[in-house]
């Protein structure tokens, strides 16, 4: 076989080899043609082999032992490979042996072993890369000088990033970007300002760390005005601020931005996706949920797999779980543990505990290996179904089938569990044998329980093993008022009221959303009337007539936590913002649609008797988000069985 068509056989097969098993085929062809002493063909092997293979980095480092005559071409390939795998120590070992064996490495050498320090985040192992540049003379080179800088930047010492910018001979823009995003790394941002301003030339890359970095420490609106100024804008610009909106609780903001950037012909990437699908699941936006659905499937984007988890993960939070199931069902052959996960927590949060406990059964039979963030969806799903034993069986299973150390949020399932139950006491001795530093989360999780079930004495007890840590936080302090006021101690109730007022401490007011025509409306308990809410208060008020008639209403006036008359109790109770976001959606949206609401706070059990009854009475489905779960109400019930 001739050299020419040996060469030409190789580059064919490497340009469109993908396995390693293909690999693996062309390098006996190599080695049986004996031209893997040809430093041209086993340099273009272990290339392909390090860097375009997926997983097959090791096997060019294996092929490269074996050659008798390697060069710094090949080593660096392999170096280079290492450096962007998951394994960027091997990157370091295999620059070692390439000095072992006396090949000089050059200026690639030493950035991709800097790349390696940096992802190792190694400040040890950065000096001496940094040490053998200086002796090799590539320390002001502009290549290994801007990846130094990176590294430098990366190990949080911004003092010596600036020392390596500063020493090289030419700076191009690249460079000026490593050190603006090593100040960030560092975290100071107004160095990084100040970096920012000096550069002479700013591109794309520029003004987007700029704008990630501003996003990132949560000055939205300093971010908003860099956008303004961005001459080219590309989809990373419209995408993080897309994603700062929504971090940022600016959800309209965020769907307002989706669509500028649509109708500007950007194509949406995987981040401005999966932001803007969280904040359909955050706002429980389910028609704007629906059209993107829409446009997913249009757009081939459904085969990301992040991105259909953020949708299945939208519908369940917008209050539809067969869509969720609909989608998780389209994800099958492509599943994650995330989708697992979202999918059990999903049905957990509609009520459908014991279905969300034979999903996780399902996914244990396909191979699949829950995490931590599982095994919270699980306890999550015993605790609002009552299934005690269930979830005190899987708490066990985590650390003894799997092997994984549970967290505070995994406590707080457990405490969740015994307190929804009734089990207080239990909670309360499962908080003590644990012997945490602080447990101020698990307390506050056991007051919740204590006020649902009227518990004043161990109220007492936990608020006071609160106040060890957080004396000001003010849910701590409403909801042991709400549990004297609830057993009609007013004295208690108002002494803890002018505690809060002395400590400065206010009530965080209810607030419900609803979707209505693509238009989010929001509505306040008790505050101010405009238009909107009054047309709300107008069909409220035929409503609570029809149900008392009709369907003989009693207002629950024991949810009203002050000590004032029956008509004052009736009036406080008519104003709670799930009930006008109802009214508001009876009035608006079209027949036989299902009304969907997002309230911050925990249904009371009036406004939870309310809505089985509207539901009955009007045959409407009406979904409530509380800051819990899911409350589906149709024909007179309720998914969660009055158990929350």
């Amino acid at each position: 076989m001739s050299y020419y068509y040996t060469e030409k056989l190789c580059n064919s097969l490497l340009q469109n080899c993908k396995t390693l098993k293909q690999i693996k085929q062309i390098q006996s062809i190599i080695c049986k043609s004996g031209f893997e002493t040809d430093p041209l063909i086993s340099g273009k092997f272990i290339l392909n082999c390090a860097i375009s293979v997926p997983n097959s980095v090791s096997y060019a480092f294996k092929f490269l032992s074996y050659l008798q005559f390697p060069d710094s071409f090949m080593y660096n390939a392999v170096i280079r490979g290492f450096s962007e795998s998951d394994t960027p120590k091997d990157a370091i070992f295999t620059f070692i042996e390439m000095r072992r064996k006396s090949i000089f490495p050059d200026s690639f050498s030493f950035a991709f072993a800097s790349k390696s320090a940096a992802n190792l985040r190694d400040l040890r192992v950065g000096f001496q890369v940094h040490c053998q540049s200086l002796v090799f003379g590539f320390n002001t080179h502009l290549f290994v000088g801007t990846t130094l800088t990176s590294m430098y930047g990366e190990c949080g010492v911004i003092e010596y990033a600036r020392k390596v910018f500063d020493e090289m001979s030419v700076r191009n823009v690249v460079a000026w970007n490593a050190l603006l995003t090593a100040c960030f790394r560092c975290g100071d941002l107004r160095y990084g300002e100040e970096v920012f301003d000096q550069m002479p030339v700013l591109d794309s890359t520029s003004w987007n760390v700029m704008l990630v970095k501003y996003v990132k420490a949560g000055e939205i609106k300093f971010a908003k005005e860099l956008f303004e100024k961005i001459p080219v804008k590309d989809d990373v610009s419209w995408s993080t601020m897309i994603h700062g909106f929504v971090q940022s609780g600016n959800f309209e903001e965020a769907f307002t931005f989706f669509r500028e950037m649509r109708k500007l012909c950007f194509v949406p990437n995987e981040a401005s996706l999966t932001s803007v699908l969280s904040a359909c699941a955050q706002t429980g936006a389910f028609e704007s949920s629906r059209i993107l659905h829409g446009f997913l499937e249009k757009g081939g984007f459904c085969g990301i797999v992040s991105v259909s988890n953020a949708l299945l993960d939208a519908y369940a939070k917008c209050g539809n779980i067969g869509m969720a199931k609909l989608v998780f069902s389209a994800l099958r052959e492509k599943t994650c543990v995330v989708s697992w996960t979202s999918m059990i927590a999903g049905l957990a949060m509609h009520g459908y505990g014991e279905e969300a406990i034979n999903l996780f059964g399902e996914l244990e039979k396909c191979g699949i290996l829950p995490d931590e963030a599982t095994f919270v969806s699980v306890l999550y799903s015993c605790s609002h179904a009552g299934l005690v034993q269930q979830g005190c069986e899987y708490f066990h299973k985590m650390k003894d089938v799997y092997g994984l150390e549970p967290s505070i949020e995994h406590y707080g399932c457990m405490v969740d569990l015994y307190g929804r139950a009734g089990l207080l006491q239990k909670a309360y001795d499962f908080i003590l044998q644990l012997h945490l530093n602080d447990c101020t989360t698990l307390w506050r999780i056991l007051l919740g329980a204590c006020s649902i079930h009227g518990n004043i004495e161990m109220a007492e007890e936990v608020k006071s093993r609160i106040s060890e840590f957080e004396p000001r936080d003010f849910g701590d302090h409403v909801l042991l008022s709400n549990i004297y006021a609830t057993k009609g101690k007013w004295k208690d109730a108002a002494a803890m009221r002018r505690s809060m007022s002395s400590l400065g401490i206010k009530k965080k007011p209810g607030w419900s959303i609803i979707e209505v025509g693509k238009t989010m409306y929001t509505f306040v308990a008790g505050g101010e009337r405009d238009e909107i809410s009054e047309l709300a208060y107008q069909k409220l008020k035929e409503i609570m007539l029809r149900i008392k008639v009709e369907g003989g209403y009693v207002p629950q006036t024991d949810n009203v936590l002050y000590d004032v008359g029956e008509e004052e109790k009736e009036y406080a109770l008519s104003r709670h913002s799930e009930k006008l976001a109802v009214a508001f959606g009876m009035l608006r949206l079209s027949e036989g649609s299902v009304i969907r609401v997002v309230k911050n706070l925990r249904i009371c059990s009036d406004c939870h008797t309310v809505m089985k009854l509207v539901s009955k009475i009007y045959s409407l489905e009406i979904v409530i988000r509380d800051r819990s779960r899911f409350h589906t109400f149709n024909g007179g019930v309720c998914t969660c069985r009055d158990y929350w």
